[in-house]
């Protein structure tokens, strides 16, 4: 099977011995953030830094001025830890290693937006905003989003990319220091957790027979007893149908898988539109359709008619592959993606044997998280599992 890394620019520009470093672990291809979130990320070889800040989601190279001339919602350039065209700099060093080289796009998930633009931000049924989670069933949200999708996807000599939180963020976020964990929602929680009561969903809502404001009382009537520290009722949807009662339930995710998949249709729509011929279009993707988060929660066999395969998290388990494979589409692209950093839970000591697996339930790929992000010891047993599959 053919395996990727993810990398960052920052892992790779200013190191002359990154890129093929990365390529000697055995993957055919780098998986480069051309568009990613906040963070702070370990670099453990860099020869000029340890620990690089990324204050706030940006594009990491220069956007086209053209393109969002003019328009409230555009996307923040890098400051000093991805300034100028740091992908199109990490990019040729990767394939000048050998590399084929992958755009990373990370999309509806957002902090400095939401704090500069709160309106654009997911409501919950308390009239709490989530600034990492921009709503996306607002028109001008979808729109940024969309166009964003196809800049940030066809850098110049990418062969493909692979688009990240396309679809619902809610709660489930590790926000600055995190400290949301002191009550178990339970999957069924979460997601009343993460419905949103902006303006547009409240009409989106509406459409589907279900009063707004009655809704939002209902959700918060079903949560009193969770936040008393009863045990939340889980169970898949069955839990939040008997949570919220089956026809709230039912309506509210009527509207919110409709938006996600009008807004992944119209985003890979844009991509392709913008990239050369071959060039191949991969969703990270959950295959439970409410699922909110990095990985989009979507409906396999619509996704596989969308774009050319996912990209499924298979950290502790492949299961999460069966729905897509049980699909049958020929030529789909499935990776499985496997921490491969020890210290951030991966086991790259049995990446043979999970390989292994992946491939029986599905598998056509492999995405290996995060090779700028791994000790030499994590590569080294990255290496030997990829030369045993």
């Amino acid at each position: 099977m053919k395996a990727s890394a993810f990398v960052y620019p920052w892992d790779v520009n200013g190191d002359p011995g990154a890129a093929a470093r990365v390529a000697g672990t055995g993957v055919a291809q780098a998986t480069l953030a051309a568009a990613y979130h906040s963070t702070r990320a370990l670099t453990p070889r860099h020869p000029r830094h340890r620990v690089v800040t990324a204050e706030y989601a940006a594009v990491l190279y220069p956007p086209d001025a053209a393109r969002w001339e003019g328009r409230a919602l555009r996307p923040y350039e890098a400051g000093d830890w991805a300034a100028g065209d740091a992908w199109g700099e990490a990019a040729d060093a990767l394939a000048d290693a050998g590399l084929e080289v992958h755009t990373w796009v990370v999309l509806a998930h957002n902090s400095r937006l939401g704090a500069e633009r709160p309106h654009t931000s997911v409501v919950n049924a308390y009239g709490d905003r989530y600034p990492w989670a921009p709503c996306i069933a607002q028109p001008a949200t979808r729109a940024y989003l969309t166009d964003l999708a196809a800049e940030a996807a066809v850098r110049p000599g990418a062969r493909g990319t692979e688009l990240e939180s396309l679809g619902w963020y809610g709660l489930a976020h590790l926000h600055a220091h995190d400290k949301t964990g002191g009550v178990g929602l339970g999957d069924a929680g979460q997601y009343l957790m993460s419905l949103c009561f902006c303006p547009n969903c409240r009409e989106g809502y509406g459409g589907h027979g279900v009063d707004a404001d009655a809704l939002a009382a209902a959700v918060r009537a079903a949560l009193e007893p969770v936040w008393r520290g009863a045990v939340p009722s889980d169970g898949g949807w069955a839990g939040v149908e008997k949570l919220l009662g089956a026809a709230p339930a039912n309506a509210t995710r009527a509207w919110r898988d409709e938006t996600a998949r009008t807004l992944q249709e119209a985003a890979v729509v844009a991509v392709r539109a913008a990239a050369p011929d071959g060039f191949q279009v991969l969703l990270h993707a959950d295959p439970v359709s409410y699922h909110c988060g990095a990985n989009a929660g979507v409906d396999p066999g619509h996704i596989l008619s969308v774009a050319d395969g996912v990209v499924v998290p298979c950290t502790g388990g492949a299961g999460l592959l069966t729905p897509f494979a049980e699909q049958g589409r020929a030529g789909a692209v499935l990776a499985a993606n496997l921490t491969v950093v020890s210290g951030m839970g991966g086991r790259p000591d049995t990446l043979a044997a999970d390989a292994a697996r992946a491939r029986e339930l599905g598998a056509t790929e492999l995405r290996l998280y995060h090779a700028g992000l791994a000790s030499d010891a994590d590569l080294e047993a990255v290496r030997a599992g990829l030369a045993g599959r």
